[in-house]
């Protein structure tokens, strides 16, 4: 079970390390550019729902924030309950 917790916890930090940087990176690249369309292929079905429910505010995208704390959270929701299950 500890080994199904830490790598929980490796994947939501991996997907939190890859927002962020698809934040960076989409505000520099090309849209066409072959960095930028991969990470467009991870992380926008991710953020898909989140833009259907959240508008955007102002013209500031809220999305990427609000699915790196759902993660954070679901990812300490499950090591917490994987934990407990000892």
């Amino acid at each position: 079970m500890v080994v199904l917790a830490q790598m929980i916890g490796m994947l939501a930090n991996v997907l939190i390390i890859l927002i962020f940087i698809w934040v960076i990176v989409s505000w520099i690249l090309s849209p066409f550019h072959p960095l930028r369309e991969a990470l467009d292929r991870i992380v926008e079905p991710m953020l898909w729902p989140i833009r259907r429910v959240v508008p955007l505010a102002g013209n500031f995208d809220l999305s990427p924030m609000i699915l790196m704390i759902l993660i954070e959270l679901v990812s300490r929701i499950l090591v917490s309950l994987l934990s407990s299950v000892r």
